[in-house]
């Protein structure tokens, strides 16, 4: 396999929320409105506080467009200061996750499930991932170079997505972002697939 270049985004624990937990939250009507003016999935102006059995977390993003879901997304990290014990989950598999509090300008929702720590994965088109021999759900090895603290990351998923061949964007969340020291501008590479690492049990 030829190695890939991946930019990469740094995701801080966030909120996807149906049009319906918005109406409740916020007000009947309120709009997710983007911060800066883009195309696809966006963050958004509007924030909430989460609430879990040993803590809040305030400020929360709220992500859109909405979702036909709702889902809290939260690092390991956070997994122990909110007493969240959320799983290691690709987004939208909530089913058997624990829940979580919601508290908007307006109103408050207390979900029964949806807090997931997400796994690391990979944005590509289509055609980009049959160029490098790779499918939708294929696990790899993403090489974050950095200065003294280079990180090999396997188990992270392929998304691919859509007939183009174009940018590629992996989604790490803070944890992973702090402990391979990434900064403005910081880069990773795939360079094979995680079934390629060596059988050390």
């Amino acid at each position: 396999m030829a190695y890939q270049k991946v930019e990469i985004g740094v995701s801080a624990r966030h909120l996807h929320l149906t049009q319906e937990a918005v109406d409740v939250l916020f007000g009947k009507g309120h709009k997710i409105e983007p911060a800066v003016p883009t195309e696809g999935q966006f963050l958004s102006t509007t924030r909430a506080t989460v609430i879990g059995p040993k803590g809040k977390f305030e400020r929360v993003a709220v992500m859109g467009p909405c979702r036909k879901f709702n889902q809290f997304e939260l690092s390991k990290s956070d997994t122990f200061t909110s007493g969240i014990a959320a799983p290691l989950r690709m987004s939208g598999d909530i089913e058997g996750t624990p829940g979580f509090t919601v508290v908007g300008t307006v109103g408050e929702i207390t979900f029964d499930k949806g807090a997931i720590v997400a796994k690391r994965h990979i944005h590509m088109g289509s055609l980009t991932a049959e160029r490098l021999g790779l499918k939708d759900g294929d696990s790899v090895q993403m090489c974050i170079k950095t200065d003294g603290r280079t990180l090999v990351f396997g188990d992270t998923i392929i998304r691919a997505e859509g007939p183009f061949d174009g940018e590629v964007l992996s989604h790490i969340d803070t944890d992973e972002g702090n402990a391979a020291g990434v900064g403005k501008g910081t880069c990773a590479y795939i360079i094979g697939l995680t079934s390629d690492l060596p059988d050390l049990d």
